[in-house]
């Protein structure tokens, strides 16, 4: 471990130092939950659009960069956390690395299997933690899923399915300002719909069933865009015995709060729902948190925004990275987490793509 991370750890006379890497909409999302969490100092931000960085000065840090690499090596920071786009985690973990910062990586973790073993060995040969955002594991409905599964009043279950769909980065008509061009760039994003929604769903299910093998997948193309806007993915979780099919799209007109994701698990008394499990009044209570959200911001308010239903995951998958550095430990959610659902996005698009030139192999026909 490198001498300037034995200097700068967190102790508990001092507030645990956080630089924010990219203010957009998750990046702010982060920022205002970390400033939220005990015993934690946001000191710096980075971005180079100028309006993010002056979003990140109203929500009250003092100091901004319009590049996250001399931030790194500017600031004394214990923990960094990125939310650029996938085209740029690589380099924010080598250079995060190089200042013996610990990182919490938005997801995807990386746009390749490849992209992550070298992510994984540069973090390793500095001797920092990495963290993925996996949020879903973290909603409400998603724990009292897992809870009831595990309570075992289903008994086994042959079946289970996951539906993500959301308006993707075209957003909801009518378009005010046109969306960033990295969301519909394969190489910048890695792929469409699968990174972006179905990355979620598959740590989701290893999260309950354990490990997956995907058997066959199709990609979508609903809109006239460069990257997959739907898929679907057929997998089966070996240690359960469970068959699953998965499938999500940026395809679909997202009106919040309405929950976007469906989880169902078919078991041989009964089916686990995670609509069974939202909050009391849930409509209601999300669309008031918004809305005080909202007149917040519209307010100039520099407090902290209190988490609304979704973004409580984040702030919670962040607290669970904070707290495991603290200690010094592994966080729970991983970078060897965030590369398993990298590998098995890669084999659908891989399936995918067979199915497409007619390279599936001809069932085996036994007497």
């Amino acid at each position: 471990m490198p001498p300037t991370r034995l200097l700068s750890r967190w102790t508990d006379s001092s507030a645990l130092s956080v630089g924010v890497l990219g203010v957009g909409n998750i990046g702010l999302v982060h920022l205002k939950s970390a400033r939220a969490m005990p015993g934690v100092d946001v000191v710096a931000a980075a971005d180079a659009v100028p309006e993010n960085r002056e979003r990140a000065e109203t929500e009250g840090v003092t100091r901004t960069y319009d590049d996250y690499a001399t931030l790194l090596h500017s600031e004394d920071l214990d923990a960094a956390i990125v939310a650029l786009p996938p085209f740029l985690h690589a380099d924010a973990v080598e250079e995060a690395a190089a200042a013996g910062v610990d990182v919490f990586v938005e997801k995807p973790f990386a746009r390749s299997t490849a992209e992550a073993d070298q992510m994984l060995e540069t973090a390793a040969a500095a001797g920092i933690h990495v963290s993925v955002d996996h949020t879903l594991r973290y909603q409400p409905d998603m724990v009292g899923v897992k809870e009831a599964y595990e309570d075992g009043s289903v008994g086994h279950v042959p079946y289970a399915s996951i539906t993500r769909l959301n308006d993707g980065p075209l957003g909801r008509p009518p378009i005010q300002n046109p969306p960033p061009s990295w969301p519909l760039d394969p190489d910048a994003a890695g792929g469409g719909s699968l990174l972006e929604l179905g990355i979620h769903c598959f740590d989701v299910l290893e999260w309950l069933f354990g490990d997956l093998e995907v058997e066959s997948a199709a990609m979508g193309e609903t809109l006239d865009v460069p990257v997959e806007d739907a898929a679907t993915v057929l997998m089966r979780a070996p240690e359960t015995q469970t068959t699953i099919t998965l499938h999500c799209g940026s395809y679909q007109w997202e009106q919040l709060p309405e929950v976007n994701t469906r989880l169902r698990l078919e078991g041989i008394t009964g089916t686990i729902s995670n609509q069974n499990h939202l909050r009391d009044n849930f409509y209601a209570g999300a669309a008031k948190s918004a809305l005080e959200n909202v007149a917040s911001r519209v307010g100039g308010d520099r407090t902290v925004f209190g988490p609304t239903y979704y973004l409580q995951a984040h702030y919670k998958a962040l607290e669970d990275f904070i707290d495991a550095i603290r200690n010094d430990e592994t966080p729970p959610v991983d970078g060897e987490v965030g590369r398993r659902t990298l590998a098995l996005a890669e084999t659908a698009y891989e399936l995918a793509e067979e199915t497409d030139r007619g390279e599936v192999p001809p069932p085996e026909v036994t007497s």
